[in-house]
């Protein structure tokens, strides 16, 4: 298998854009929230700044006692001037009486809408057009005369005063942004260099040639992932090798009735004896047994648990199919000179499965005790339960010969081992891909005496 050869979807999302997308979307909100809460703190400032100037105004001026009531003009050349300095209009009275107004907006003044101490906001008629003031205002009285002062700073400078200290507060977020996107794309590329070191090899992986992944990894968060790939590969070699040998089984399996068929057809063109048309027979019906069973290896690897053959697994009792498949073979047991018996316990032992699976694993191990053991032998079919596992056994008195060995190495029981089933037949091949299907062990030894070969289906409790 060559993955380099898997097409890719045509819009397969890129893992590093993904990423990138989000942390740039989430600086984003980072940021935004930055520049809100700088805009909010420069304006918040910029009102306590300006209040505490009025403030600062008119206890000046409180503690001053002016003489004059008009405004002292200053040229711009004089350097008083400040980016941050507010134009602070000034009104005081003594007894009542004006006796300072820096910008002569008395006339316009309603002192009755006015509070004699605090804040407020007025709109005022001055010289410069109609605006909105921020006054403070303040009454004393000292020394025996009673002061009154009311500071006043134009609303639209003030606002101007804010803008300005929340751009030079969020400036320098607006700076860092772009450097801060540049470094995290440069962290999340390099961050994901490993990820897509492996998914090259990955992709360059040919699992029919038995290459693997290197598990020397330098992240941890890798070796599950290596880990299954090289156990997805070695289950595909194993897988692969079996295919071949069962490709070479089924070869041989056909060549020997193939070959006979075609001898005996060419001797009977000369002239057919009874004895070469029986064996000519003989051989069509074993080449069509041949078939048969692959047919049926085909039908139980391609219907899966909610395969098209509606194979469904449900429980089914070992007993009742025991029983069914030999009476149906029971014919064939009399033709053949074979015993046929049955064993079970009292208590039904079921088990979860596609009962067309079962059926076909245990019609094909009986026809196998039948045709591959001399005549007059026992077979006996025997259900059985333990506290650790149930099962069904085939057992035959036959003599044919000891066990071959067991490959242990796969889970879930042991099996026959490839090599050594050639000899068996094509239907022990059959019953030991059904047992994979069902989660069953399959087994075979030497059984309980008298018997003297013994296949067995073991399903753990």
């Amino acid at each position: 298998m060559n993955l380099a050869s898997t097409p890719r979807p045509a819009r397969q999302p890129v893992l590093r854009r993904y990423i990138l997308s989000w942390t740039l979307g989430a600086l984003l909100v980072v940021w935004l929230t930055l520049i809100a809460v700088a805009a909010a703190t420069g304006f918040r400032e910029t009102r306590k700044f300006s209040d505490g100037q009025l403030v600062a105004m008119a206890r000046l001026w409180l503690e001053a006692a002016p003489t004059g009531t008009t405004r002292n003009s200053i040229p711009e050349s004089a350097g008083v001037d400040h980016e941050y300095m507010q134009d602070v209009a000034v009104l005081a009275w003594e007894n009542g009486r004006l006796v300072a107004d820096t910008h002569r907006m008395a006339p316009g003044l309603n002192l009755s809408r006015l509070p004699l101490h605090g804040f407020s906001t007025v709109t005022l008629q001055t010289e410069h057009g109609v605006g909105e003031w921020r006054s403070y205002g303040v009454q004393l009285n000292v020394g025996g005369r009673q002061r009154r002062v009311l500071a006043l700073m134009d609303m639209d400078k003030r606002f101007e005063l804010g803008k300005d200290i929340a751009k030079h507060v969020a400036q320098p977020a607006i700076l860092v942004l772009p450097l801060v996107a540049l470094v995290l794309w440069w962290t999340i590329r390099r961050g994901l260099r490993p990820l897509d070191r492996l998914s090259s090899e990955v992709e360059a992986l040919d699992g029919f040639a038995g290459q693997r992944l290197d598990t020397q990894h330098r992240f941890r968060e890798f070796f599950s992932t290596v880990a299954a790939i090289n156990t997805l590969v070695d289950t595909l070699q194993t897988r692969a090798q079996r295919e071949r040998e069962f490709a070479s089984d089924v070869a041989h399996e056909l060549r020997t009735p193939l070959s006979a068929i075609a001898l005996q057809a060419s001797a009977a063109q000369h002239g057919a004896s009874r004895e070469q048309l029986a064996q000519l027979e003989q051989e069509a019906l074993r080449a069509g047994r041949i078939l048969s069973q692959l047919l049926d290896l085909a039908r139980a690897q391609r219907t899966g648990a909610d395969g098209p053959g509606g194979v469904v697994a449900q429980s089914v009792a070992l007993g009742a199919v025991a029983s069914d498949l030999i009476s149906r073979h029971a014919q064939l047991g009399y033709e053949t000179d074979h015993e046929l018996s049955l064993v079970q316990p009292a208590t039904a032992v079921e088990v979860v499965v596609p009962p067309m699976l079962l059926e076909l694993a245990l019609r094909n191990l009986i026809e196998n005790a039948l045709r591959h053991t001399p005549r007059g032998t026992q077979v006996c079919v025997e259900v059985w339960q333990t506290p650790q596992a149930v099962g069904v056994s085939v057992s035959d008195d036959g003599q044919r010969g000891g066990p071959p060995p067991l490959d242990t190495s796969p889970p879930g029981g042991a099996r026959l081992a490839p090599a050594d089933t050639s000899g068996l037949g094509l239907g022990l091949r059959l019953v030991e891909r059904i047992a994979e299907q069902m989660g069953a062990g399959f087994e075979r030894d030497a059984g309980q005496s008298p018997m003297t070969t013994r296949f067995t289906l073991r399903w753990k409790r």
